[in-house]
């Protein structure tokens, strides 16, 4: 609380007829209770992560803390992608942006920085196989890394265990902080000269920089030293390599830190405000996702903007220095990468790419692209100065303002631009910076590489960055009158909670997804399964993300659907239900899944397509596919309405055989499957169908009643469920189910509520607040929705897993079960769908 408020309460209470001590003690209580106040509030405004940069699911740049300077920005997926952002105020430096990164120094390199030769051996050896003086002299040699994938290996690991010995010699002990790098998986024990220095039991997806205490760091030696380490491979795959890194001491210089006041979300920015002691900063990120504009949507250029007025009066010299770090270009900050500085007639230039370019060569999770270009622009009008450094220069070069620009390949380069503000008086100043990304092809379609749909007109990324910065006031004016109107409309719907949750969902569910056109001339919009398996255009994840496109633009559902239509179109797939993917991000070669969800993928296909008749009027999309989604309906009206031993999209909770709510969505999914069939003049085949599915929803009542609830499974009343399927019969107004059903199930949810939510079912506590906001959807009442999704806002905010939005989370504490920065939070748009379709 700052000194006025407590000067004005102390005058408020002083004239109070009451004892000294009385008079304190109301004095603290109530400074008490604003304080509880205030920090409610901060709770209240808090994310779990902030959005920068989100463009698509590897152009997209968070940070993960309230405050932007307390740490560095970060690639979703956890690794360090820096914005450095510095302000310069009558010579004083502070930082308001990001945090400098260490700067490592390679001691033993790992075999994605440099090849290397070790002994190995997959049979258990002798006790002291770990100590220095050990003869391996039996042992095999082989180059490293160790797997059991043979594209990764440079030996291939397929035993359980392997021991791995590497000598290496030292002639300079010189190391400031001693940094274990390593990727393992999964158990492992790590030795330096016979002690162990490290141990887990796990694994990880990566490499990971494990700081080591100083006593290991003393046992290096002048001359011969040994990493010895033992990994066990207990499931799945294996991989094993190793090695040391120097943290070199960081330079000090003489950067304070700037004050943030604030941080706000809307739709499609973020914006924080500073004080640096005489200037006020607002710095707003906007990446400008409008649906209603693919030419603006598709474009990989965010906006950073500076604003920069005087706040005492006086006039002030103001610079500003933006640092993108090249790790944005990067998978692991161990490949080289090369830099230019260009100019177009409009615009100055940075650029920077991995010097390998190695095109579409990856797939799986926790990947980030090493491939195409990043930019940094400004337009040439405002004079600006750009240059790039190594890493450790970046501060000291504009604190210093001794610049030594660089254009050599190398690691974790800079990419510098300094903004002069020039003379700030307490008219505010505003100057803009421009971030890009050009994949050059974003995804492997059936073999084909394609490239993103804003190419489709052979543009260039020089052609979209001016394009953008000439557009820049247009742009920014659309973006805020999206931003108000979604806003306004999210809370007429469901309270300002809602509201805010739908803030932190938008860019969150687009980024996850790429735009693009297909070799036979249609649109895909295709997700990646972020942090789950890196499937690409998984059904299951398409199906809850639904609700926002539909809203904003139903023709990015229809091309969520395409490439699956287009798939099980096809002679590559054989079976007479729904596939559940088509690849491996970003490889859609088909599906990589390793088993099939038929009732589930069915039904989203069906439901999806009915969806989007409702929203633009029409069975068009439909009709096109009305031999598929016949097979599909024929299918469920045969297998869906008890379910076998089967996943459904929850396939963390495991198989399960009579899984009542998968059977509400095919007896739904036969419904919508009917009001198809109604639209495109088939009224026999409307009227089977709309039977078949009636008669299931009636039989659906009784075998799943459990008395006040209906029951997860056919058969066990002491069983529950959250069923989310049925907002479709709602919003689709299908109406195959009485209200009295989900009346009957909203009323037993409110009394099945934890402290951060409704958990999924009676088997665990955890819960996905995607379908918590589809079950709300179903109450009758603004009480009842409130009281089902304010839980969900209190986990959001209050969560201490500090990454993008998890929509998989433990309702007894909030902490993320698993699943981050996924695409199908834009499932919370249901109950604005809802508001919008239902009357």
């Amino acid at each position: 609380m700052d000194t006025k408020c407590k000067i004005y309460i102390h005058d408020l209470i002083n004239p109070l007829p009451m004892k000294s001590n009385m008079r304190k003690i109301l004095f603290a209580s109530i400074i008490l209770f604003f304080f509880i106040c205030n920090l409610v509030e901060a709770q209240d405004k808090k994310a779990p992560a902030y959005p920068l940069i989100t463009h698509n699911t590897y152009f997209s740049i968070w940070s993960f803390n309230d405050t932007l300077n307390n740490s560095s920005t970060k690639h979703w997926t956890g690794k360090d992608q820096s914005l450095l952002g510095l302000i310069k105020v009558d010579g004083t430096t502070y930082r308001f942006m990001g945090k400098e990164s260490p700067t490592y120094r390679t001691i033993l390199s790992t075999a994605d920085e440099q090849g290397y030769q070790c002994k190995y051996t997959e049979i258990e050896p002798a006790a002291d196989w770990n100590k220095a003086k050990f003869d391996d002299g039996s042992w095999d040699t082989g180059p490293a890394p160790f797997s059991d994938d043979k594209q990764q290996a440079k030996t291939l690991w397929t035993s359980k265990n392997i021991w791995v010995r590497r000598t290496f010699t030292l002639d300079d002990l010189d190391i400031n902080r001693l940094v274990l790098k390593l990727y393992h998986d999964d158990n492992v024990e790590v030795y330096l000269n016979g002690e162990k220095i490290y141990g887990v039991v796990g694994w990880t997806s990566d490499y990971k920089l494990i700081p080591l205490s100083d006593k290991f760091k003393n046992r290096l030696k002048k001359g011969e030293n040994v990493l010895a380490i033992h990994c066990a491979n207990t499931a799945g795959g294996g991989f094993l390599d190793a090695g040391l890194v120097d943290e070199v001491k960081a330079s000090k210089n003489d950067v304070l830190l700037a004050k943030q006041k604030s941080v706000e979300l809307n739709a499609t920015q973020t914006i924080y405000n500073f004080d640096c002691i005489g200037v006020d900063l607002k710095v707003t990120f906007t990446s400008p996702l409008l649906m209603n504009d693919l030419d603006i949507f598709s474009r990989p250029v965010s906006y950073i903007t500076y604003n920069v007025k005087s706040n005492d009066g006086r006039d002030h010299t103001v610079k500003v220095l933006f640092s993108a770090s090249t790790n944005i270009a990067v998978n692991s900050p161990s490949q080289q990468v090369t830099t230019q500085k260009y100019a177009t007639p409009a615009l100055s230039i940075l650029k920077a790419g991995t010097v390998e370019q190695p095109v579409l060569k990856k797939k799986g999770d926790d990947l980030r692209i090493d491939w195409g270009y990043m930019y940094v622009a400004v337009p040439k009008s405002i004079n600006e100065l750009q240059y790039i450094t190594q890493q450790q220069d970046c501060v000291s070069s504009f604190v210093s303002g001794t610049i030594n620009s660089t254009n050599k390949p190398g690691t974790q380069l800079e990419l510098n631009t300094v903004l002069n503000f020039g003379t700030v008086n307490s008219t505010a100043k505003e100057k803009f910076v421009e971030i890009g990304y050009d994949d050059l092809y974003s995804v492997q379609y059936f073999t084909q590489n394609l490239k993103p749909w804003w190419k489709t007109n052979n543009q260039t990324i020089e052609n979209e960055l001016g394009i953008a910065a000439t557009g820049y006031t247009a742009v920014i004016k659309k973006c805020d009158m999206f931003n108000k109107s979604m806003y306004a409309d999210a809370v007429k719907a469901g309270g300002k909670n809602y509201a805010n949750l739908c803030v932190m969902a938008y860019r969150q569910s687009i980024a996850a997804h790429q735009l693009l056109k297909s070799p036979q001339g249609e649109v895909l919009f295709l997700s990646k399964e972020n942090f789950s398996n890196g499937s690409i255009n998984t059904v299951d994840v398409t199906y809850p993300s639904a609700p926002l496109y539909l809203l904003y633009n139903p023709r990015l559902l229809e091309s969520m659907l395409n490439g699956i239509f287009h798939y099980c179109e096809s002679p590559l797939w054989k079976h007479d239900f729904a596939a559940h993917d088509l690849g491996t991000y970003p490889l859609a070669n088909g599906q990589t899944y390793g088993e099939n969800m038929p009732v589930e993928e069915s039904g989203n296909m069906i439901i999806l397509t009915a969806a989007i008749a409702k929203a633009e009027g029409n069975a068009g999309f439909a009709k096109k596919h009305w031999k598929t989604l016949t097979t599909w309906a024929k299918y469920l009206s045969e297998n869906g309405f008890d379910p076998g031993n089967q996943l459904c999209t929850d396939d963390f909770a495991g198989h399960l055989a009579h899984n009542a709510n998968l059977s509400v969505k095919a007896i739904v999914a036969l419904g919508a499957y009917a009001n198809l069939a109604g639209r495109l003049g088939e009224k026999s085949v409307a009227t089977k169908y709309r039977t078949i599915a009636s008669e299931m929803a009636v039989k659906w009542a009784k075998l799943a009643d459990a008395g006040d609830h209906y029951s997860l499974v056919f058969g066990d009343k002491n069983t529950w469920s959250q069923k989310y399927n049925l907002v479709w019969d709602k919003v689709l107004g299908l109406n195959l189910f009485p209200a009295t059903v989900y009346k009957k199930e909203v009323n037993y949810y409110l009394t099945k509520q934890n402290t951060f939510g409704l958990p999924l079912d009676s088997r665990k506590t955890y819960t996905k607040s995607d379908w918590i906001l589809w079950t709300a959807s179903l109450a009758d009442n603004q009480k009842d929705f409130k009281a089902l999704t304010d839980p969900v806002y209190k986990y959001a905010t209050q969560t201490p897993t500090r990454v993008p939005l998890s929509d998989w989370h433990e309702t007894t504490d909030g902490k993320m079960v698993g699943f981050q920065a996924r695409s199908v939070v834009g499932g919370y748009f249901m109950k604005l769908l809802e508001s919008k379709w239902v009357k």
